[in-house]
Formats: structure tokens, C-alpha cells, sequence
């Protein structure tokens, strides 16, 4: 299920989104304390974010810092405004991709929630990671090297080494994607490696041909975990509605 935070205290909120959030397969964490949603908003990643900004102490506060934490700064946000303190346009100037107004109606959210549905499942295909165990080939110049993989997202790939690579390196990848007669050759760059012999590699010069391969191949995966999302992402359209 797509993943939503809902911070608010207006219990007319909570009668008219969760059952709406449920039925579009949103899983729907209710917090009633700003200090508190900035916290979590620091380390869980959501796909939206509803803030009741004018009925809630410190709401536009974690709005307007929503953009400074790496976890949810590219989360669809959704302000709920009163009408009479924030305008649309200030929703929208602090980063906002959505704005509802109350008093809410279950016609009115659940158009917002249909039309914002594709941008979620764009970015989370954007950060999925799919597990995806395949043999990779490392190419270091004359030296060829083994290992396994243990994910792949658009812009990387994790795996198991039984050595570690050199400081700075820039292996070149060969793989076949799971399930797929879909080859892969690709340069990478270390992003990051632990003491378990686990490192993380990210994509470098991707041809074109290569990126739409492996979308297609992650579009595949999510579709199976959330049927309906490959559709609705062929018909997104720009990155925000303002």
C-alpha cells in the first residue's frame, strides 16, 4: 500500500479521509502533534503528507520545513486550509502540491486524492527499491569480479561482495534483470559500502535505451504490488498541481 501522514486534530478530517485514503489502498498514520510529525517526518518516509495547516498549532511550520527533510522532500503535500488564515496561493508558495478546503466533502477529497494518485506512485517508483537476488558481473578494468545482488532501484543497484572494491572505484555492471531477458551495461560509481561486504553502487551515464528498460522492469514489479499503479502512471502528467 501507498504510505500517507495525516496530521490534524479536526475529527471531520479524520470521518471524511481515512475511509477515502483506505479505499484508494493509502495506509493513513493520524498524528495530532506538530513537534511529533516533524519527527517522524525526519525518519519515515511517506508518499503524502495532509497537513491540517490553520485548525493545528505549529502546521505550517512543518509544511513550510517539509522540503529540508531527505526523507519526504519530494512527498506529495496536501494543505488543509480554513479560509481564513492561509490563502491557496501561500499553500502553494511554501512547496504544497495540493490544497483542500474546508468544510471537506467526500466528493471534493476523494477528486483531489484521484488526481494526486499518480504523482505518488511516481515517486515511489522513484525510490522503490525491489528485491531483486540476480548474479552480477563487475568489470575493473582487466579484473572481473563476482557478486550478488540484493536490490535495485532507477539510480542504483546493492550488492554482495565476497571482496571489497577499491577506494573511489568505478566498476562497470553486466546483469540480466530477474524474470527477464532484459541485459543490463552499466557504469557506476560507490555510494556507499558497510563492514558486511555489502556496497551500494550508483547508475552513471545510463543510456536512454537502458533507463527505459529498467523503468519498464520496475513499473512490472510495482504493478504486481500495487495493481492499477502502472496505468495511472502512464497517464501522469507534470510534477505538480498548483
Amino acid at each position: 500500500m501507498l504510505e500517507s501522514l495525516l496530521l490534524s486534530r479536526d475529527t471531520e478530517v479524520f470521518r471524511v479521509l481515512r475511509p477515502m485514503l483506505e479505499k484508494l489502498s493509502i495506509e493513513v498514520e493520524i498524528c495530532q502533534e506538530a513537534k511529533k510529525a516533524s519527527e517522524i517526518l525526519i525518519s519515515d518516509k511517506f508518499d503524502a503528507v495532509i497537513v491540517d495547516c490553520d485548525d493545528l498549532p505549529g502546521g505550517v511550520e512543518v509544511l513550510e520545513g517539509l522540503r529540508g527533510t531527505p526523507s519526504n522532500k519530494n512527498s506529495v503535500t496536501f494543505a488543509i486550509v480554513n479560509g481564513k488564515k492561509t490563502t491557496t496561493q501561500e499553500a502553494f508558495d511554501m512547496g504544497v502540491n495540493f490544497v483542500l478546503h474546508k468544510p471537506l466533502t467526500a466528493l471534493n477529497a476523494n477528486r483531489c486524492f484521484n488526481a494526486a494518485l499518480n504523482f505518488m506512485l511516481r515517486e515511489r517508483r522513484r525510490y522503490f527499491r525491489q528485491v531483486a537476488k540476480m548474479p552480477v558481473k563487475i568489470m575493473l578494468g582487466e579484473r572481473e569480479l563476482q557478486a550478488t545482488s540484493t536490490n535495485i532501484s532507477e539510480g542504483g543497484i546493492a550488492l554482495l561482495l565476497h571482496q571489497a572494491l577499491p577506494k573511489n572505484a568505478m566498476p562497470r555492471l553486466q546483469f540480466t534483470l530477474p524474470g527477464s531477458r532484459l541485459s543490463m551495461d552499466v557504469e557506476t560509481e560507490i555510494a556507499w559500502a558497510d563492514l558486511k561486504g555489502c556496497v551500494g553502487l550508483r547508475f552513471l551515464n545510463l543510456p536512454a535505451s537502458s533507463q527505459e528498460l529498467l523503468e519498464n522492469w520496475l513499473n512490472d514489479q510495482l504493478e504486481q504490488e500495487i495493481p492499477g499503479s502502472k496505468s495511472k502512471m502512464e497517464g501522469s502528467g507534470p510534477d505538480s498541481i498548483q
